[in-house]
């Protein structure tokens, strides 16, 4: 067996089709699109074709698509931005417990910038209720930030009824949609939301390019200064390959979205029964939410084994799985994203993600689930 990549919600493995246009680009094109003559404007012509592709398949205008260099910045930028021309109505702000930690460090600086900070709780399958965003929202509140889905566990937040809320106390809302790009339908023009994050490598798209949606006549400060690129939003050389590679991954995740979503389901239901046939459905924990849930993120514990030492033996069984998220599991601490579910110590040290994308098979579901048996066998008879 070739070794197995389970950990498609840290990065994807770029497509092909991706990978073509890429290289053609960086093997043929090489002018700056901020130059008048014949070089810059086939650059310019190129940024703004991979931005007319995007803003079409997500629907919404190309002004209000910028590119950055990923998830990361486009939250910051979305966080900062919107803060800062706010300053004036207030400098309360609201997110939750389990965001990512580019956005919760973020709103950790803002708090020792002065800013009042609201962390909401979610229940035990990582849910925010709307009820606890209306209940903290507060005559200076200026923005509320809440992720689309999970990057740990997988539960799909209630995007649309905050959108709303917050419309209609006129408080700004971002929302970081990196893991839900090509398994939920996004359609911008539909979803109550002023700004909405994403990052080209979750979709088998290039590392290192992301966007940001900003709704038209949302107000937006820039971060980086320089140059007059992206509307003045966001100074900096345009990233040519990176950006015509990211229409197309979106591109694709989209016309493929429908059947994207059936084989990450049936991945899911392979490896969940073929593990409840070998060691039983009491031997492991789901983490999330039964009916809100993005079907390629499996969050799983076995309460026997401590989580390094199943990702340890994972791996000599050449499978790649996950702590939690990927900017944080190389120091394998505790999830504060299981920790804010409130699951027992039990649980918490002995989490496992588990992700699916390109290139998984049932074949592969059904190796996993063998040796996740054949480790559990061997670590008891050595205890």
């Amino acid at each position: 067996m070739k070794p197995i990549y389970l950990d498609h919600a840290a990065s994807t493995p770029v497509h092909p089709e991706v990978a073509g246009i890429m290289l053609k680009i960086m093997t043929e094109q090489f002018g700056n699109a901020s130059s008048v003559h014949s070089f810059g404007r086939a650059a310019k012509k190129i940024i703004n074709g991979a931005r007319d592709v995007i803003a079409s398949s997500l629907g919404c205008s190309p002004e209000e698509w910028v590119f950055t260099s990923g998830g990361t910045e486009s939250d910051n930028l979305a966080i900062f931005g919107a803060v800062a021309s706010s300053s004036e109505k207030g400098k309360h702000i609201i997110t939750t417990k389990i965001e990512h930690h580019a956005v919760l460090h973020t709103f950790e600086m803002l708090e020792k910038e002065g800013f009042s900070v609201s962390y909401l709780p979610v229940d035990s399958t990582g849910l925010v209720s709307v009820d606890d965003v209306r209940t903290a929202l507060r005559s200076d509140t200026v923005l509320i930030s809440v992720m689309f889905v999970n990057n740990e566990v997988g539960t799909v937040q209630p995007i649309a009824e905050i959108g709303e809320l917050a419309a209609s106390k006129e408080v700004l809302f971002h929302v970081d949609a990196v893991q839900a790009l090509g398994l939920l339908p996004i359609s911008l023009r539909d979803i109550p939301v002023d700004y909405m994050s994403f990052s080209a490598h979750k979709i088998n798209g290039p590392q290192g390019i992301g966007g940001l949606y900003v709704r038209r006549g949302a107000p937006i400060h820039p971060r980086q200064h320089g140059g007059l690129q992206e509307r003045g939003r966001r100074a900096g050389t345009e990233n040519l390959a990176g950006a015509a590679g990211f229409a197309k991954a979106v591109e694709l995740a989209v016309q493929e979205l429908e059947q994207k979503q059936a084989d990450s389901l049936a991945l899911r239901k392979k490896l969940l029964g073929e593990l409840d046939i070998r060691i039983g459905n009491e031997s492991y924990t789901i983490n999330g939410n039964s009916n809100h849930f993005l079907p390629n993120i499996i969050n799983l514990s076995f309460p026997e084994v401590r989580t390094d030492v199943m990702l340890m033996n994972l791996d000599m069984e050449k499978i790649s799985a996950a702590s939690g998220s990927a900017c944080t599991s190389g120091s394998l601490e505790i999830s504060h994203v299981l920790k804010a579910m409130g699951l027992s110590s039990n649980l918490l040290n002995s989490a496992i993600r588990f992700s699916t994308g390109l290139g998984n098979t049932s074949e592969q579901m059904e190796y996993v689930a063998q040796k996740v048996e054949t480790i559990l066998k061997r670590l008891r008879n050595r205890d």
